[in-house]
This record gives C-alpha cells, sequence and structure tokens, in this order.
C-alpha cells in the first residue's frame, strides 16, 4: 500500500449512497487479493467507507477493526440496507464510544462516524468475530464464512452418497474445508484443488487441511485459470446468494466452470437446495446427468463429462 492510499472501502457501497475515492485501497475478504483489515495498522487509514455485512457477529468485528485502523480523528462512513443491520449500525456505534449522525436513504442506514478516542470497547467484538476453531465442528473457522459455526446440511448428505474418489479433483467453494477433509480421506485421491473467493473460508481451510496432496486457492471460481484442466472428479456445494441476494447464475458459472475443468468421463458431484434449478444446465453440459437423492431439502447430482 502507497503512502497516498489513506482512504479504505470495505464491500461495495452503493456509489449514490457514499463517495470512494478512486485510489480507496479495497479490504474486503471476498475480493481476492485484497488486504486484509485485521492486519492493517492501527491508525494507518485517515478514512473508511463500509457496506457493512448482515451478520451480527461479523457486522460488529469489521466495524470494530474500521475504527481501529483509522487515524485520530479519522472518519468511518458506514452502511448497510435497513433489514440486514442498517437498523442497528446507530446502536453498535454508540456502543464503541462512537459520535456520529445518521441518516436514510434508499432503504440504508447511514451513519458517518469518527475513531473514538478510548479503543477499549472495540476489542470484546474484535475477539468475537476472530478466526476460531469451532467445538461443535472440530474445525477451524469464522463468522461471515458460509456456514461458519455448523455442518451445513446440503454437505453432509452430498458426503454420505459420495463414493470412492480417485486421480485428480477439485472442490470448488470449498469453504473450511468439510469435504476436502472427507475426500482426502480416500486413499486412491492424487491431488485436490480447493478454491473459495472468500479469504477468511481459505485461512481457516489451510488450518484445517493439511495433507499434501492438497493446494487451497483464494480465487474466484467464475474467472478463467483458476482450475486446472482435465481433472478426474470435483465436488462441490455452490453459493446462490451474492451480497444477500438470492442469484442463481453463481451456481450454474460453477457448473459451467465445472464442466471445462473435467476430462472426459469426469464426474461432478453436487448438491444444492431443492428449489434450485440445475437440472436443465446440467443435462446441457455434461453427457450424463442423475439426480442421486432428495432429502432434507436437499439434492444431490452425479454429472458424466
Amino acid at each position: 500500500m502507497t503512502q497516498e492510499a489513506t482512504t479504505g472501502v470495505y464491500g461495495n457501497p452503493p456509489a449514490e449512497l457514499a463517495d470512494v475515492p478512486r485510489d480507496a485501497v479495497q479490504f474486503s475478504p471476498l475480493l481476492p487479493g485484497s488486504p486484509a483489515l485485521e492486519r492493517q495498522p492501527e491508525g494507518s487509514l485517515a478514512a473508511m467507507v463500509m457496506l457493512a455485512p448482515p451478520g451480527t457477529i461479523e457486522r460488529r468485528h469489521d466495524i470494530a477493526q474500521a475504527l481501529r485502523v483509522l487515524q485520530p480523528g479519522g472518519q468511518l462512513t458506514v452502511m448497510a440496507p435497513k433489514d440486514k443491520g442498517g437498523s442497528r449500525l446507530a446502536k453498535e456505534l454508540k456502543a464503541f464510544g462512537c459520535e456520529f449522525e445518521e441518516t436514510a436513504l434508499r432503504h440504508h442506514r447511514i451513519c458517518v462516524s469518527t475513531r473514538p478516542t478510548d479503543l477499549s470497547a472495540l476489542q470484546a467484538a474484535i475477539d468475537d468475530g476472530a478466526l476460531r476453531q469451532v467445538e461443535e465442528t472440530g474445525l477451524w473457522s469464522q463468522p461471515g464464512v458460509f456456514s461458519w459455526n455448523r455442518i451445513d446440511p446440503g454437505s453432509a448428505l452430498l458426503l454420505k452418497h459420495l463414493p470412492q474418489l480417485s486421480g485428480r479433483g477439485a472442490d470448488l467453494g470449498c469453504g473450511v474445508g468439510y469435504l476436502a477433509r472427507a475426500v482426502l480421506a480416500m486413499p486412491t485421491v492424487e491431488a485436490l484443488h480447493m478454491v473459495d473467493i472468500d479469504r477468511r473460508a481459505v485461512e481457516a481451510a489451510a488450518k484445517n487441511i493439511t495433507d499434501p496432496r492438497a493446494s487451497i486457492h483464494w480465487a474466484d471460481v467464475r474467472k478463467a485459470g483458476t482450475i486446472p484442466e482435465g481433472l478426474d472428479f470435483i465436488v462441490m456445494n455452490p453459493p446462490f446468494h451474492d451480497g444477500g441476494a438470492e442469484d442463481r447464475s453463481l451456481g450454474q458459472s460453477f457448473v459451467r466452470r465445472a464442466a471445462e475443468s473435467l476430462r472426459k468421463g469426469g464426474r461432478l458431484w453436487l448438491t444444492a437446495n431443492r428449489h434450485l434449478p440445475y437440472e436443465d444446465h446440467l443435462k446441457d453440459l455434461f453427457a450424463r446427468a442423475v439426480l442421486v437423492v432428495e432429502a432434507d431439502g436437499f439434492k444431490v447430482y452425479e454429472a458424466r463429462k
């Protein structure tokens, strides 16, 4: 980061709600290559503009980190949709000891605050939202990561029906490594490429998966070059939300990328919520696609290239 880059931005604040300098440094963990806000030195930024995440623990953690990295007198502009945490921003900033002004615009609440003189009230929120080992799952994880403190039932259903796999494969949208851990327990698996767009998930996965056959990548599956070609198998529980809104094209992009990366005869194992329409997409891109099981609100498919 250069000396001139004194303003940070977190997420994608709507342009009509806040002015973000063109040279602002992006700190979102969902944009590969962005620096980590929690590793930014205290008092190093003049200002921060943040679209706060909807999850309470994650939001309080991120706001606290943003306040921590501001210079004395530095300005934080934080916003969120009213029904996705925006209505709580004022209360949370007050608890951090901030002075602020609040406005409402386009279904968002927007708070403009300055860094508090006393930073001690930030520490509990920073600790609550930090990377930790979850007792219930035995896995390292962090609030904000998909299904961060529980095993997703769709992944559990896929794992229950997954056959013995062999050769070179990938786990697309690997999260903290729940599926990968089971795949790597299969002795005939030679290599597993794990990819996720969330830096926090990738860092947790690196602590959960130490098998030398695994390679873990912080990358957007939808972009070319993130996955090798000629793979023997792919497993995935693809996302279908973007910024809190359902986006079915996300999962369809994952299916398309899987089809491009598998060798002829290679197999895709996919789990998805029951209401998501992947059937036609699978049939268009694969020689054969079979519904293996439908249970507990989820579906599992096997598709052959």
